[in-house]
């Protein structure tokens, strides 16, 4: 683990079941994730608690889903809640190599229940212990749901972070249109780790035939080593989402 250097993953777990909800495959998402090795992750749609799984499904873990995949080799971990229900509740998490100075879950739904949020998190990197701002993000289905996210998100960061601070927003857009980057180019400076380099958003959804731009990691105030969309086989029979990695560089 370099301390100037970061690697980032942002993954849609799909609550650690393969497409269509056939089978429980959490036990292989996190040998993936273990075999890829990132300093970070960003992980969506990761179960809190869930009361019947946990009763019938016998390879279901004794801990929290964030738990278990951080025993895989994160010593740190946070985890935002963001869909409750009877049988329990569902977020985004943080897993990190490096301790988490601090973190908070934001609610961001439009709704009078708690359907979408981010987590904000700190780290910090390098011989002078920069704070490195990480936010993961799962946004709404509908775009005027996306727009008063993104706006939200918006307001977060300028309150909260300073503008020269080094800052990552990873996650599941749900935005296959690319508004949200054009509003986070001009209002945050943001730049998108695919558009960057390749020209164009990378295409993770659905992960078995990706057609679709839904995930995304965006940055200021980092150097961009190189970025990765990760859609060999093993890949196509976790999630219904493809991963992505970038590394940087203070």
């Amino acid at each position: 683990m370099n301390n100037s250097k970061l690697r980032i993953l942002t993954y849609n777990i799909h609550k650690g079941f393969n497409v269509g909800n056939r089978r429980f495959v959490l036990h292989h998402i996190r040998e993936a994730l273990i075999e890829i090795n990132a300093d970070l992750l960003c992980l969506q749609e990761i179960q809190g608690i869930h009361k019947k799984h946990q009763k019938n499904l016998a390879e279901w873990p004794k801990d929290s889903q964030a738990e278990f995949l951080a025993d895989g080799g994160w010593a740190y971990y946070a985890y935002g809640k963001n869909a409750v229900y009877r049988n329990g509740h569902h977020g985004n998490a943080i897993l990190s190599k490096h301790p988490l100075a601090s973190w908070e879950n934001i609610n961001v739904s439009p709704y009078s229940w708690a359907s979408r949020s981010l987590l904000h998190g700190i780290i910090h990197l390098g011989e002078k212990q920069t704070a490195v701002h990480v936010v993961c993000v799962h946004f709404g289905l509908s775009e005027s749901e996306r727009k008063l996210q993104t706006q939200t998100l918006c307001k977060r960061i300028e309150s909260h972070i300073p503008h020269d601070a080094p800052l990552i927003i990873a996650g599941d857009f749900n935005d296959w249109r690319g508004i949200i980057s054009r509003y986070f180019h001009e209002h945050l400076q943001l730049q998108e780790v695919f558009q960057s380099t390749q020209g164009h958003h990378a295409r993770t959804f659905p992960a078995w035939l990706p057609v679709l731009p839904m995930d995304r990691i965006y940055y200021r105030g980092l150097n961009l080593i190189n970025c990765e969309q990760l859609k060999h086989l093993r890949w196509r029979s976790l999630s219904d989402h493809a991963p992505l990695t970038a590394s940087f560089q203070l």
